[in-house]
């Protein structure tokens, strides 16, 4: 394996230039898609990667539950610095495995709770909450086996605003509000953040791009509601006044309407401006073609060098397993 099985680990810092030029001249839609796939695979790897480390780490071990074998000089000798690696690939493997499994109980469970607080109101696509304080978000649908307060075990798609938010809008510009939320749910924003959120637990290296998918999300949701109610500058409106009184989300995988006041003014400016450009894949001779080229090129050695890595440590275990 030698050093390709410590590529994976920071090949994600390659991602980085083309996270801020994909948000800077992709469609919003296309640089979503691109990269989170791209988050997702190279976590996948970087992960593989840290449980072959931890496999010899583990292995040399006194008292460990793995095979004799395992142990041997020739597996050792198949990860440089095996004797460091090894040992801290084992507390790094447990701290993601932790996190990532902490991220999906919160998100479980914010999601159990909203939909149990939207039992008492009318089954309709919008739910609105009486409270003053003002804030919006789409609540993804899923099958709720066992739940009490729906009898098929089904929990639709559902637009939670409240009348705090509401009250500060004008009948145009809570159309907009709808079709942004719509939006956000017709193409499954919360899948995409939830993934990208768990790769940057996985690997921190790939945090920014957590951050670039939650900002072009919201500019995916925000083309679609230019479409939907015909009018780019509603849709600005409407998003400047919401950042002025909400406040977020339950939940970072939760889709808000204006939840991050950081992103709001670039949201704004966007959509008083004109329409972005579809381009699925752009061309490798513009400077962000040879940046989505180069991320796609770092995400195929990403793979290629863990999945050399994993059958490479297969091999030589096999062998070193007496039968």
């Amino acid at each position: 394996m030698g050093v390709f099985v410590f590529l994976p680990l920071v090949l994600p810092l390659t991602a980085w230039p083309v996270a801020r030029l994909a948000e800077q001249h992709l469609h919003p839609r296309t640089a979503t898609r691109l990269l989170t796939v791209v988050a997702a695979v190279m976590a996948v790897c970087s992960t593989v990667c840290l449980g072959l480390l931890m496999v010899v780490g583990t292995a040399q071990l006194p008292g460990n539950p793995l095979p004799d074998g395992w142990s041997d000089p020739e597996v050792r000798e198949a990860v440089p610095y095996d004797g460091i690696a090894g040992r801290l690939a084992i507390p790094a493997l447990c701290v993601v495995a932790a996190v990532c499994g902490r991220t999906l109980w919160r998100h479980s469970r914010v999601h159990r709770r909203a939909h149990r607080a939207l039992a008492g109101l009318p089954g309709t696509e919008v739910a609105v909450l009486p409270d003053e304080t003002p804030y919006a978000y789409a609540l993804s649908g899923n099958r709720g086996l066992g739940d009490r307060n729906h009898r098929d075990g089904f929990r639709r798609n559902r637009i939670v605003v409240t009348t705090g938010l509401l009250d500060h809008l004008e009948p145009a510009e809570r159309r907009a509000l709808f079709a942004h939320e719509r939006a956000h749910l017709a193409a499954r924003h919360h899948r995409h953040l939830l993934a990208v959120q768990l790769a940057a637990q996985a690997n921190p290296f790939l945090r920014p791009l957590s951050s670039v998918v939650a900002y072009t999300t919201e500019r995916w949701a925000d083309e679609d509601a230019a479409q939907a109610v015909g009018s780019r500058r509603t849709v600005a409106r409407a998003i400047g006044k919401a950042a002025l009184v909400s406040r977020g989300t339950p939940a970072p995988t939760l889709a808000g309407f204006a939840a991050a006041p950081g992103p709001v003014p670039r949201r704004v400016r966007a959509l008083l401006g004109p329409a972005p450009a579809v381009r699925d894949w752009p061309s490798v001779f513009t400077t962000v073609g040879l940046a989505v080229w180069g991320a796609a090129a770092g995400t195929a050695v990403s793979a290629m060098s863990s999945a050399n890595s994993a059958v490479t440590m297969l091999l030589i275990l096999r062998a070193a397993t007496p039968l």
